[in-house]
């Protein structure tokens, strides 16, 4: 095949694959079927388009053949007298070979429902009745339009592991029988909170991998980036999806600054922040507003933004605003409590009140198990112990840190820091 076919073909996929899925997803009510739909599109499209020719509209041209696909499906498995019902279709007057004129009225009939369409797949891939682990896999599957083979190589696991995770996660929902649907509004809050999950997840282990070479993976924060957005274009009134978009892009906007020439990790504090993408900060504090607009300021993901706001208003780090950041600290363990919020208000404490006050809480945070095998609590530890003289104990908490870590970057840098005299 042409090389430039087979790089047309990728891109149009990676584009449209979702809004594929999802339209047919909703035909069939389906997702595991749906996609095996579209994917029976794009071997036609790799049949017809070398020979061809890539079509004019090829995202059109790819919809079209899964629709017609999934018209035979539902012929084939006696569905369409329902289906005709609920579309004003005659399905048996779509023959084989009658596909132009009826295939046209039938697009301009149904397509003006893409955008829910995309809305319900979203809600349907990250379900509570799946798995973290297997909402994180599916979704990167079927809205990411990444392989198999990339996300496993994402996350660094086995291919045969993420293709069992998302084999079995298709098979739960259909034997669970989740409607694909956008929630009502009684159960829509938690299941968007479930949504908003999954994606956070995908960019935090994109900014911070948990294991690996490379302290980051860029393809996971620009997929979370990309389908954050596409969210706050389907929900513009939530406001926790603007604040979490926030979030990513002032996080984002630090990337290039994160590492130095030789990948080794650069900690927020040492950071060139002219290397700071402006661009990605005007966005993120746009989506900020977004979402303090819509009454969001005291949720969780906009506090987070706030948080990450204040960095990025600071042009040095002497100009941090320490203080609110620990206002926003408070008011974030108010709404999302949790041990690592604390920890980290201990390192805005410690900045803000000097390292003895941070050392408090983190002490008192030490016996907590949620932290027993957590990094970043030795490595702060040892940071505020070095900031008050006491350089021996510091070493010894990043020594532990690097014992800690999964990622190898983070060792070199942790087991750098227990060397410093």
């Amino acid at each position: 095949m042409d090389a430039a076919v087979h790089r047309a073909i990728d891109a149009v996929w990676r584009i449209e694959a979702a809004r594929i899925i999802a339209h047919v997803a909703r035909l069939v009510r389906d997702v595991g079927v749906a996609e095996e739909l579209a994917q029976d599109a794009l071997v036609a499209a790799l049949e017809h388009w070398p020979s061809g020719g890539v079509p004019d509209n090829p995202g059109a041209w790819l919809m079209t053949a899964a629709k017609r696909r999934a018209l035979d499906h539902l012929r084939q498995h006696a569905l369409h007298a329902r289906k005709r019902e609920q579309i004003g279709l005659d399905l048996d007057a779509l023959g084989a070979h009658v596909a132009p004129d009826v295939a046209d009225v039938f697009e301009a009939a149904r397509d003006d429902d893409i955008g829910d369409d995309l809305l319900r797949l979203v809600f349907t891939a990250c379900h509570p009745v799946l798995s973290t682990d297997a909402r994180v896999a599916l979704t990167l599957r079927l809205l990411g339009g990444l392989t198999t083979g990339e996300i496993a190589r994402a996350f660094l696991t086995p291919e045969p592991t993420i293709a069992q995770r998302i084999v079995r996660a298709k098979r739960t929902l259909s034997a669970a029988k989740v409607p694909f649907e956008v929630p009502r509004a009684p159960e829509r809050a938690a299941r968007l909170a479930s949504v908003l999950e999954v994606i956070y997840l995908v960019f935090n282990e994109g900014y911070s991998a948990t294991a690996g070479d490379d302290w980051m993976r860029p393809a996971l924060t620009d997929e979370a980036l990309r389908l954050g957005r596409v969210l706050a274009g389907l929900a513009p009134d939530e406001s926790e999806v603007h604040g979490l978009v926030a979030l990513m892009e002032i996080q984002a906007s630090r990337m290039h600054a994160r590492v130095d020439a030789q990948g080794r990790p650069v900690l927020l504090l040492d950071q060139d922040r002219s290397r700071w993408d402006p661009l990605l900060i005007r966005r993120g504090l746009a989506a900020l507003a977004r979402s303090e607009a819509l009454g969001g300021a005291s949720g969780p993901y906009a506090l987070q933004a706030a948080l990450a706001a204040c960095h990025a208003r600071a042009r040095h780090a002497d100009d941090t605003d320490w203080e609110q950041i620990v206002a926003l600290y408070d008011a974030l363990a108010q709404v999302a409590p949790s041990p690592v919020v604390e920890l980290n208000r201990a390192v805005a404490v410690g900045m803000a009140f000097g390292p003895a006050a941070g050392l408090e809480i983190v002490d008192a945070l030490a016996a907590d198990p949620a932290l027993a095998r957590y990094h970043w609590l030795p490595s702060v530890r040892g940071d505020l112990l070095a900031k008050l003289g006491r350089r021996a104990e510091a070493q010894a908490e990043f020594q532990r840190a690097a014992d800690m870590t999964l990622n190898a970057r983070e060792r070199e840098m942790l087991l750098a820091r227990a060397t410093q005299r």
